[in-house]
């Protein structure tokens, strides 16, 4: 019993020793750093209708070479069709957020009436989740189908990040798309997956697989049936001598 207790002791002296104070910081590190590392609507900078904007990074994932051709695109967009695109590129959301939600949020924060939303896109990324969102104003859905929107998403922005975290193409590539659309033109459609470009290149067909088979098992015939006489053959002249 003395033994036990001794142990009992012990045990709650290195608990609080060394484990308490651990779990303690650990708890402690984890409140202090989420909410710093999770975007907020109010943590981005104040963009109006007609500034020259085009693309927020505050997750720090787009080169400066992508993000200058994103610029110009967007911004040739503007000049010439009135239409105005941004992206923004987040790192984390806050809890209980989705990326819909928080498009929405800073959607309506930039452009807080009808009039200025009219002719405004807003492509939002989270980079922690990879997850997209796409909120247009009144106007733009006349150019740009919820169809289109959710292809932009999915099988464009989205597609790219399943293929590695490809943030500068899956913007750049969506930018080429709302850019076709919003000037008029026919939609570029959806960029086809790079495993889906080499399935047959890949895969063989059946009746290739067939033959090769064939002539593995026809080589492997004759080699059996040259090594095992000869094989024979040297056995018993040994085991004769």
């Amino acid at each position: 019993m003395k033994q036990l207790f001794t142990q009992i002791t012990r045990s709650k002296f290195w608990f609080n020793l060394l484990i308490l104070p651990i779990l303690s910081l650990f708890f402690a590190t984890t409140l202090l750093v989420t909410p710093a590392e999770a975007t907020g609507v109010y943590s981005l900078p104040q963009i109006n209708s007609g500034d020259s904007v085009w693309v927020v990074d505050s997750a720090e994932t787009i080169s400066r070479a992508s993000e200058g051709k994103l610029s110009r695109i967007l911004e040739k967009l503007a000049k010439d069709t009135g239409e105005e695109v941004r992206i923004v590129a987040i790192r984390g959301l806050n809890y209980d957020e989705t990326i819909e939600n928080f498009t929405n949020k800073l959607f309506e924060r930039w452009f807080p009436t009808a009039e200025e939303q009219a002719n405004q896109t807003l492509v939002a990324i989270d980079v922690v989740t990879n997850n997209s969102s796409i909120r247009t104003g009144e106007e733009v859905k006349q150019l740009l189908s919820d169809e289109i929107v959710s292809s932009i998403t999915t099988d464009t922005i989205e597609l790219r990040l399943r293929e590695g975290n490809k943030y500068n193409q899956a913007l750049i590539d969506a930018s080429d798309r709302l850019a076709a659309v919003l000037s008029g033109e026919p939609d570029p459609g959806a960029i086809i997956a790079q495993n889906e470009i080499n399935t047959e290149g890949t895969f063989t067909k059946a009746e290739d697989t067939d033959r090769g088979l064939s002539t593995v098992w026809i080589i492997g015939l004759l080699v059996v049936a040259t090594i095992i006489p000869m094989a024979t053959y040297f056995f018993y002249v040994g085991f004769s001598n």
